[in-house]
């Protein structure tokens, strides 16, 4: 005797106007989702592109122990801080003088100096010049002070760097000073 085995009902059932309605939010949700992460990874590749080749061009600072290598260009005005930090004109030059930095930090963004609060003092401050000659300092003085408080920028009479960042609430100045070795 033979014996048949029933299959489960093998047609597929069309899907309701629901599903079909959830499936469009579904393909739009994960599209809006990867459009969203490939902006925002492109954003980063060019911003990493950018920095790269102001490094490669310019001077150069760098705090290995906090994380900070940031281009270093001419000029404190918005659109050179937009991209790199800004020598102060008219300050110091590598290894001579006070040699002013000034960069954005910001909680919200992915700024050069956002570690710059984590700065201890002993900590080694490099600067490259252009030809990447390095230039040697060690953090001397941490301090806060006020924006209208331009003492900061003058010659000491020694070799110094000197880098100023804004706080977190953005209300003070973050004032980082290195002696040259």
């Amino acid at each position: 005797m033979e014996t048949t085995t029933t299959e489960p009902n093998s047609k597929k059932r069309p899907m309701t106007t629901g599903q079909r309605i959830m499936f469009i939010v579904g393909v739009l949700a994960m599209s809006a989702g990867i459009s969203i992460l490939g902006f925002f990874g492109c954003r980063k590749i060019w911003r990493e592109y950018r920095k790269y080749q102001l490094m490669k061009n310019n001077p150069v600072i760098e705090i290995a122990d906090i994380h900070i290598k940031a281009p270093i260009l001419e000029g404190t005005g918005q659109d050179i801080l937009a991209k790199a930090a800004g020598h102060f004109e008219n300050t110091g030059d590598f290894g001579k003088g006070n040699y002013c930095i000034a960069g954005h930090s910001s909680v919200l963004y992915k700024e050069y100096f956002n570690n710059l609060k984590r700065a201890e003092k002993g900590m080694e401050i490099v600067l490259y010049d252009t030809e990447k000659t390095p230039y040697s300092y060690i953090i001397s003085d941490i301090s806060i002070v006020e924006p209208s408080d331009t003492w900061i920028l003058d010659d000491f009479g020694d070799n110094r760097v000197t880098i100023v960042t804004c706080t977190d609430d953005g209300t003070q100045r973050l004032i980082v000073t290195g002696l040259l070795k």
